[in-house]
Formats: structure tokens, sequence, C-alpha cells
């Protein structure tokens, strides 16, 4: 087996996934969308995942353009005015709000702390 049929087989092992879970948010929430899904446990399993395969691939394409439309706004909403031409060069030039300064020195001691942990354990073997 080459590794692009095994790249194939789990992402279609992933979208039936997908879609069997898409599916099972429909029975919760439609009773009428429980009858159908239950008479089509009914049917050949192969046909059932191959219908969750494609409704699994829909899914995935529309949480794809979901986050392609987040990442588009905050890229939006980062980027410098159109009427300025110089950029900082210096990261101390930026201004960050004082909770994400503190939140960052927090994680950088946080870091720190585990790499000095993750050291001595190195040492102790």
């Amino acid at each position: 087996m080459n590794s692009e049929t095994l790249i194939q087989l789990l992402q279609n092992s992933f979208r039936v996934t997908l879609g069997a879970t898409a599916s099972l948010i429909e029975v919760v929430q439609d009773p009428q969308k429980r009858h159908e899904n239950l008479s089509k446990l009914r049917q050949e399993w192969s046909q059932l995942a191959e219908e969750w395969a494609v409704k699994g691939e829909s899914t995935e394409q529309d949480a794809r353009n979901f986050v392609d439309t987040v990442l588009t706004q905050r890229r939006a909403q980062n980027s410098y005015p159109s009427g300025s031409t110089t950029m900082p060069t210096s990261t101390t030039s930026i201004s960050t709000a004082p909770s994400v300064q503190t939140e960052l020195q927090e994680l950088t001691i946080q870091i720190a702390t585990i790499r000095a942990e993750l050291e001595k354990l190195r040492n102790q073997e």
C-alpha cells in the first residue's frame, strides 16, 4: 500500500466519520430526520458509508470555507492602514494590551519552568 492510497483511505475514513456525526446531530435535532435515518440504517452498510462520505466531504468543505473566512477577516483586521508605508522595525515599537503582555510573560515563565524540569529529568536518567 503506497502512501497516497493510505492518505486517501484516511481522508475517506475521516469523511465517513464526519458525515456520520453530522447525521447523528440531525437525528438529535429533528424527529423527522430520526425516522429517515433509522430506515436508512436498514440499508446496506457500504451504501450508507458512501452517503456518509459524501456528507462528510460537504461538511469538511463548509468547515474549511468557514475557517478561511475567519482567517481572512483576522488578517484584514491586523493589517496596516493602506496609507501607511512604513512598518515597525522592532517588536518593542508595537504596542499591545497590558493583559496580553502579562499573559505572554506568564507563559514564558511556564515554558522556562517546564524546560528546567525536562533538563532535570534528562540529567537524572
